[in-house]
């Protein structure tokens, strides 16, 4: 007969919410709270997110991959609930935009419950709803932190009123809803929470004032209470997963695993159960346990404890480490569907090779994208038609966009495609992903919006007016309607408006939707860009150069306000004369040309476009360079 016993003195926690929420901001307040950095700790309390430590996340301000950290709690609800010599926290900092949510769905998987924050002003959003469908799928116990109490714009009620509505409506949409979870749920108390000032409490503060209690003690006695212990049968034999992958200079590939049963430990040799169903006996040659920030040795882990293991060079996520001799595997962790589509092959530009850019050939990108496949669960490489060129699918175009800009800066030269829509044939009929957006806008741009989204096949299913000048709108629009639809959106909106996104299953195709209404300024030949030339080319439009740049016949040097490609001559050098003009002398000024970031450049690339992306510059271009070419091939699609 079985044992099952309960690990007091462990919780094993998961922080979620939308972009920008502040969940890494209160992961933050928590470390030091609770004594992470000692004295001699490298990391300076300077407001810097210490968890976003990659260069892209403390650029866009946006959590990328989900980390981990352990945080030794001694408070006084320590003893309380049964641990007086203290409680380990293992927590997991997980993305907050929908385009991650591979990250989101591993972190869930190694988790006994969830933290979920909702901003205190914007209230729940897309990603809130995603993240909180799979906690409820894993039956996991949540607790609602109402985040940023202290803005002046808090509406403190209503949010944790849409917060309960949310959890009603996604817990009926369950296919074996449990009333008893259900009750368990609606038990656990709201926090109210000023994350940045590092204060918590259970009773709601005035509008736009911080708690009245002075720390997150509050909010640590949930986690001990509300989050349940992991329990373990004591003869179950050793079962534990892979759920992310990390590396060391000095030991390779290491594998960050939780233990569910058994122990794990340094120098054993353990069965490799892969996804294949094939096992291995491998040696752990070293097992580290995180501490703050650190990763620091340890003979054993035992059930509930999140490792790392080095020695297993090929190990993935979702595999298992099993007993060799009574192999008991996890089953594999489940990710949603790629949604957007692009491809990335070798730069095939004029001015290859010509930059800083030092990795150019095809074996170059493929390994890199094989080695991208290892880390990353929500991503798919697919072999094209052309050698040199592969189909990349993902969750959206911000996480294509990452993964290229990563390439970019470790010196690799890309052509990039326009991004695309994966669909799927269901019964002989072409089915498309569909995305369920939020968007908050002054009222003024009320009608401006609707007709922005009606034209992309958008569905209005609520609108909700605060009463303070802002309207909130949720649309379901195909995810191919989104591409493109940022910079049009900050264009109607002057850069007021807030739109998020989540996927929305499939749809039947919607039909027709209309591409960008602006065409593109062509260089109709190589060479160096001249003021003179641009001068005189001004009225036709926004330029993206300006002179001295290198340009190549078929790159997209401009906007032209017209639904029309034009031809132009941006290097045309000013014609020398023994004539002495009246006006030499006069100075003419330059607008200054427009400068597209990556994420910007794959939204204004029309079908027939490509991206040039190297260290040094992006540059849009058509697809078949020469005009002539281009010409004959447009001619033959017209007569299909």
């Amino acid at each position: 007969m079985s044992t099952r016993s309960t690990r007091k003195d462990l919780r094993n926690v998961a922080i979620v919410a939308h972009v920008d929420h502040g969940k890494t901001t209160l992961v933050d307040a928590m470390m030091w709270q609770a004594g992470a950095f000692d004295a001699r700790a490298t990391v300076e309390k300077t407001g810097e997110r210490v968890m976003d430590s990659g260069d892209l996340e403390r650029e866009k301000g946006i959590t990328i991959l989900a980390k981990n950290t352990s945080i030794r709690y001694a408070g006084p609800s320590a003893e309380k609930f049964g641990a007086p010599e203290g409680v380990t926290i293992n927590v997991i900092d997980t993305p907050g935009h929908a385009d991650f949510g591979g990250e989101v769905e591993r972190g869930l998987s190694m988790v006994d419950g969830v933290v979920l924050l909702v901003d205190a002003s914007e209230g729940p959003l897309p990603q809130t709803r995603f993240v909180l469908r799979k906690a409820l799928e894993a039956s996991l116990p949540v607790i609602t932190v109402v985040n940023k109490v202290d803005r002046p714009d808090a509406r403190i009620d209503e949010v944790v009123n849409e917060a309960q509505d949310l959890l009603l409506s996604l817990f009926s949409d369950l296919e074996d809803p449990d009333d008893a979870v259900l009750d368990k749920l609606l038990e656990i108390p709201v926090i109210y929470c000023a994350a940045k000032a590092g204060y918590a409490d259970t009773i709601r503060p005035e509008d736009g004032e911080v708690p009245a209690n002075h720390d997150l003690e509050p909010l640590f006695e949930a986690i001990l209470h509300y989050i349940p212990a992991p329990t373990y049968d004591e003869d179950a034999p050793l079962v534990a997963q892979v759920t992310n992958l990390d590396a060391s200079p000095f030991l390779g590939r290491l594998a960050l695993t939780r233990v569910y049963s058994g122990e794990l430990k340094k120098g054993a040799w353990v069965g490799w159960h892969r996804n294949d169903g094939t096992v291995t006996k491998v040696h752990v040659s070293e097992l580290l346990e995180t501490k703050g920030l650190e990763r620091t040795s340890t003979a054993s882990a035992h059930a509930g404890d999140i490792v790392a293991v080095a020695g297993i060079d090929d190990i993935t996520i979702g595999d298992s480490l099993v007993d060799p001799e009574d192999s008991r595997p996890r089953p594999a962790i489940h990710v949603d569907d790629p949604a957007i589509s692009m491809t990335i092959g070798i730069n095939t530009s004029p001015l290859a090779g010509k930059e800083k850019g030092h990795k150019l050939t095809a074996r170059q990108v493929k390994d890199r994208l094989d080695q991208e496949l290892v880390g990353n669960v929500s991503i798919r490489v697919l072999p094209t038609d052309r050698p040199d060129q592969w189909e990349v699918q993902d969750r959206g175009e911000l996480a294509l966009a990452i993964l290229v800009e990563q390439m970019r800066r470790e010196g690799f030269e890309l052509t990039v495609g326009k991004p695309q829509v994966v669909t799927r044939e269901v019964n002989g009929k072409r089915e498309e992903p569909m995305q369920r957006t939020t968007i908050d806008v002054p009222e003024e741009f009320l009608g401006a919006v609707t007709q922005l989204m009606a034209s992309r096949k958008g569905r209005m299913e609520t609108m909700a007016n605060h009463g303070s000048g802002w309207v909130r709108m949720e649309f379901v629009v195909p995810a191919r309607g989104m591409i493109g639809f940022r910079s049009t959106f900050l264009t109607q909106t002057r850069g007021t408006g807030i739109a998020a996104s989540i996927g929305e299953g499939y749809a039947p195709w919607q039909g027709e939707i209309s591409s960008r209404a602006t065409g593109s300024l062509v260089s109709d030949r190589s060479g160096q860009v001249t003021a003179f030339a641009l001068q005189r080319l001004e009225d036709r439009g926004t330029f993206f150069v300006e002179p001295g740049a290198e340009v190549y016949e078929g790159q997209i040097v401009g906007e032209n306000p017209r639904d029309e490609d034009m031809d132009v001559n941006v290097v045309r050098a000013k014609e020398m004369t023994n004539m002495r003009s009246a006006t030499a002398d006069v100075f003419e000024q330059l607008k200054a040309p427009r400068r597209l970031t990556l994420e910007e450049s794959m939204e204004f690339a029309s079908e027939d476009e490509c991206i040039e992306v190297t260290p040094e510059s992006v540059r849009i271009r058509k697809l078949i360079l020469n005009a002539q070419d281009r010409y004959k091939a447009n001619r033959a699609k017209a007569k299909k």
